[in-house]
């Protein structure tokens, strides 16, 4: 670990200020201020911190200290050089957000799954090549996107994540989708554009009644193969229904903001 790269880092004011404003609001921003490694003041904060913010570093390296940080509700480290996440992330129970977007990780540790409270978990533009089956005990996670990887597929698992809104899982080489995404009632969104991906399971459509988003642009999946799915009507009913109240709301949509999402 390291200290901040300058006492002026993160707002302005010495250290002793800034730590102090820290510590009165829970907030620690620290994003661009040009650090190679997690500062030592940040940990020292311990059950202070509330939301930490290091988007946009050079940081590589994620201690096992964080795990000190236990009130801490949003991590944002997206933007960095880390390669991997110590299993002690996994005491972190308070955490709500975790954002990892742009790093060069290529697995998650299975203490993942610890994170209970865990909401939206956003690590594309890694190197992933699998999740943790550990992450189907993630229940109220809301929002996960794991576009830009390396994923050849989804883990069976993830059909236990019974909080699930949106799945983002574009730009990767998923072959297979697991049938347990058939529980996820409460899915809205399902993107999975430019993947491998040859079929959907079945009872897609019919049982995931609020899905009203499914996007399979550039994958070998046929719009008649779609079409003939059961629950299609139904399917196409609500994703008008959203459409029709965007427009009502005067909200403005691109020309392919119809397109149900398989190419023809």
């Amino acid at each position: 670990m390291g200290c901040c790269a300058s006492n002026t880092a993160g707002g302005g004011g010495s250290k002793a200020s800034r730590m102090a404003r820290w510590r009165s609001t829970g907030i620690i921003g620290l994003r661009d201020s040009k650090l190679k490694t997690f500062p030592d003041e940040v940990i020292v904060m311990e059950r202070a911190v509330r939301t930490l913010d290091l988007t946009h570093n050079k940081i590589s390296d994620v201690p096992a200290e964080v795990s000190k940080l236990i009130n801490m509700q949003r991590l944002l480290i997206a933007d960095n050089l880390i390669e991997r996440l110590p299993g002690n992330l996994g005491k972190l129970q308070s955490l709500k957000v975790l954002m990892l977007d742009g790093n060069r990780i290529s697995c998650l540790p299975d203490e993942l799954g610890q994170l209970i409270r865990l909401e939206q978990l956003s690590i594309s533009r890694n190197m992933l090549i699998y999740l943790p089956d550990t992450i189907g005990s993630l229940r109220n996670l809301v929002l996960l996107n794991v576009s830009n990887n390396r994923l050849k597929s989804l883990p069976e698992s993830v059909g236990s994540c019974a909080s699930l809104e949106e799945i983002q899982a574009n730009d990767n080489v998923i072959e297979e989708l697991p049938a347990s995404l058939c529980n996820l009632i409460q899915l809205k969104s399902l993107c999975l554009d430019n993947n491998q991906v040859k079929q959907i399971p079945d009872g897609l459509l019919k049982d995931c009644k609020s899905l009203q988003n499914l996007s399979l642009h550039n994958n070998p999946i046929s719009m008649d193969e779609f079409q003939l799915m059961e629950g299609y009507q139904e399917f196409e009913e609500r994703r008008k229904k959203k459409f029709d109240k965007q427009i009502d709301s005067n909200v403005m949509i691109s020309s392919k903001g119809l397109d149900v999402g398989v190419d023809k």
